[in-house]
């Protein structure tokens, strides 16, 4: 009897995945960008890949989790034009079975340390696989529970990924904010004070960087302030089933 339940939802989150594209869209527009300028990742996380699937049918190509143990079931599940992120902090020991389980991990948003990025680096490299996009993580909000550098080191990180790590693609930054939004405006200026730092420091034009922030209660703002890449869970898929296992 869970089948048409579940049916129902994926329907739901396909029509709640073009309210967002809709509205992203015109966020963008109002930041004087095209639409097709911000990237909608859809994170998935705790959610059947039969909801997944229903997106990828009416049309999306990019999707985003948070647990590698969850990520590496799913991926395999969907097809390979998928265009995979794995979003926030990532385990070193987690860096190898990640890359080998999703060959088509678009992008890592999660840098924060150089031990992760030299990781990064030497797995691909040792795979063969073509040079993987990452996003330097920020901590913007201060919070100690938040992973991510803080901001007057993230020049120094994005430097270290870029002219130390062959096979990594320095692609911009990223940020979670505070879970209330409450300090969002102040996160994300934060994190565009640092884009403008970084593109001083290593000569890279402002139109080639990634910001990534924003996510369900906060896109818009986000992309009205800059933002590229804004990472949409909740609102399209609903509210999350938390296993009570912990993963990571």
């Amino acid at each position: 009897m869970a089948a048409p339940a579940a049916e129902g939802a994926a329907v739901s989150a396909a029509a709640a995945l073009r309210a967002v594209l809709a509205r992203a869209g015109m966020a963008a527009e109002r930041s004087g960008r095209a639409a097709e300028a911000v990237r909608v990742v859809a994170v998935g996380k705790t959610k059947p890949v039969s909801m997944l699937r229903q997106l990828y049918d009416a049309g999306h190509r990019c999707f985003g989790e948070n647990y590698v143990q969850e990520f590496v079931t799913k991926a395999p599940q969907l097809p390979e034009d998928v265009r995979w992120h794995f979003i926030g902090h990532l385990q070193s020991n987690k860096v190898k079975p990640l890359l080998v389980a999703v060959p088509n991990l678009d992008m890592v948003e999660g840098v924060d340390n150089e031990k992760i990025a030299n990781h990064l680096d030497r797995a691909v490299n040792s795979l063969g696989r073509e040079p993987l996009k990452v996003l330097v993580q920020v901590n913007t909000s201060g919070e100690e529970s938040k992973s991510g550098i803080d901001p007057s080191r993230c020049v120094d990180l994005a430097k270290h990924v870029k002219l130390a790590c062959p096979h990594l693609i320095f692609s911009g930054l990223m940020t979670i904010g505070m879970k209330d939004y409450s300090s969002t405006p102040e996160n994300f200026k934060a994190l565009v004070n640092c884009k403008l730092e970084v593109c001083k420091a290593l000569d890279i034009p402002a139109e080639q960087f990634e910001l990534s922030m924003g996510m369900s209660g906060d896109f818009e703002q986000a992309i009205e302030m800059g933002s590229t890449n804004v990472r949409i869970g909740s609102t399209i898929f609903g509210p999350r089933e938390y296993p009570n296992k912990k993963q990571n």
